[in-house]
């Protein structure tokens, strides 16, 4: 079909509804993500196996597998191990390529590094905005009003700051998260010339903006309330709720457990939002 027509997805979609590996697959639009957990004591991967499967499938549907756009990560401290690296052989083929191993890579515009940390996704936000506020100083020197200055801003460059903001926000440092204020900072002082001696909590009251912390608490709130409904597709990923018979002897409560972790590296926005943003319930 042509590219961009309004059956394309569905027709993708429904070509790969039967894709199948026997590992946890996790598929959105033409990516595709095989994923395993190895218990701790548990060095030995099936890995190799589930990539077979997944190039098995892709011969019998006429389609082949781009080893060069193709990357492994390993997380947690199973990457201290020496696992073999993955290879393309099977049965239908003999020629050999072997998957390239990463400790960082882009996965749907978000930059995932094997030790959780979301330095490199931060730094590639910053660099991106920063070429966008080339343009706003181009803009501010045609004579747009300061009004259209700040809706280009909030239009073109602040989605930039805030996207997918709900994977990375729990996690990021207060140097990261002084990173991303800078952007905005420098807006305001393009935008408004007599701002550039003003405390940053005076610049946002004279532009009339908010901090870009508190936009990504707002919306990382808003996406778990989303999850807490049981007809969102991340529902699963919450624990089993408390027992109402157990609920209703309290004065007040919270439905979901909060989870105990022992360290925050690999804690998951989940958990976090479990903590942070799950509102307590009161018995009348």
């Amino acid at each position: 079909m042509p590219q961009g027509s309004w059956l394309s997805p569905l027709s993708f979609l429904v070509l790969i509804n039967d894709l199948s590996t026997g590992c946890p697959v996790h598929k959105y639009v033409d990516d595709t993500t095989l994923s395993e957990v190895l218990p701790p004591k548990q060095l030995t991967s099936n890995m190799e196996t589930y990539l077979h499967n997944l190039i098995d499938w892709a011969t019998l549907n006429d389609m082949q597998l781009n080893t060069a756009k193709t990357k492994e990560m390993i997380l947690g401290n199973v990457a201290r191990a020496n696992l073999p690296l993955l290879t393309t052989t099977t049965t239908a083929t003999t020629a050999t390529d072997t998957i390239n191993r990463v400790t960082s890579f882009k996965l749907l515009g978000v930059y995932i590094d094997s030790t959780m940390s979301w330095t490199i996704h931060v730094d590639n936000m910053v660099k991106k905005a920063t070429c966008r506020l080339y343009f706003l100083n181009q803009l501010k020197r045609s004579g747009l009003t300061s009004k259209q200055l700040f809706h280009y801003y909030n239009a073109v460059v602040r989605p930039v700051l805030e996207y997918c903001a709900p994977v990375w926000h729990y996690a990021v440092t207060k140097s990261q998260t002084q990173q991303l204020e800078a952007i905005q900072k420098r807006t305001i002082q393009i935008v408004l010339n007599f701002s550039r001696e003003m405390p940053y909590t005076s610049m946002l009251f004279a532009a009339d903006l908010n901090s870009l912390a508190s936009c990504r608490e707002d919306i990382s709130r808003k996406f778990f309330q989303d999850v807490t409904k049981p007809t969102s597709c991340l529902h699963h990923l919450l624990p089993d709720p408390k027992l109402p018979s157990y609920n209703s002897r309290l004065r007040s409560y919270e439905k979901f457990p909060r989870p105990y972790t022992r360290t925050k590296q690999y804690r998951s926005v989940v958990q976090y939002a479990l903590s942070h943003y799950h509102d307590r319930v009161y018995n009348n």
